[in-house]
């Protein structure tokens, strides 16, 4: 489905990924774990379009997708939720999910918006409760939820996340990652990026680790926890 060549993506002329490849396949789960600073977000970041590549190609069902503007790969169905949410603090709970359903490239996505919603709430039912509050009001597990439901209301066939758990409570980590499985399970391909190895191994299908910006070891969960140094990187064990 996605299929990442020979990466290089740089801030100036300080290289972040250096010759990064992979692959995410058909409905599929996928983690890119690591240490601060490996390189995640500015990873994620590059896949949404939002970084632009110095060579390499990002390719989706066949189209490259490396030299379009970023609201093409929209279109083409990747959605991203950031790092630390950037919600519309201002704006109510209805009013970022709206935004999130906004596709003027699809004629019918007006006439899908509230079922769109009403998915949104049935995965995320605390956000029935705030939809007329303010986003910057809720909690952060509910600012993560919001954010993941506004992603969705895009209807995407790739979902990006950039750092799921940041901030939250174990027990809300938890229930975010089961919600992130259904996601998966219902069809939606899945990429995070998570500094939490352990939970993300968790529910991945595979996952790639990500050492000062290029691939350093790929493998299914339990491929990569019977690698002694992996287990004594990420794991404490």
């Amino acid at each position: 489905m996605l299929e990442v060549h020979d990466l290089h993506v740089a801030y100036g002329e300080a290289g972040a990924l250096w010759g990064v490849s992979l692959e995410l396949r058909e409905r599929e789960l996928l983690c890119v774990v690591g240490p601060n600073g490996a390189g995640k977000t500015t990873l994620i970041n590059a896949l949404a379009g939002v970084l632009p590549a110095r060579s390499g190609r990002i390719v989706l069902d066949g189209k490259p997708l490396t030299e379009l503007p970023p609201h093409r790969w929209c279109e083409a169905g990747v959605a991203l939720v950031p790092e630390g949410r950037r919600l519309f603090g201002s704006m109510s709970v209805r009013e970022n999910l709206e935004i999130g359903g906004l596709r003027p490239w699809d004629p019918a996505s007006r006439a899908r918006r509230r079922e769109s919603m009403a998915a949104v709430l049935a995965l995320f039912p605390v956000l029935e409760e705030k939809l007329e509050q303010a986003a910057g009001e809720l909690s952060g597990g509910q600012q993560q939820m919001l954010a993941i439901g506004r992603a969705l209301m895009a209807r995407p066939r790739l979902l990006l996340l950039d750092e799921p758990s940041l901030g939250l409570s174990p027990l809300i980590t938890t229930g975010m990652f089961d919600a992130i499985r259904r996601v998966n399970a219902d069809g939606t391909a899945v990429l995070l990026v998570e500094q939490n190895v352990a939970t993300a191994l968790r529910v991945a299908h595979r996952a790639y680790v990500l050492e000062e910006g290029r691939i350093a070891a790929t493998g299914t969960p339990d491929d990569l926890m019977q690698r002694d140094e992996i287990r004594r990187a990420y794991l404490g064990v």
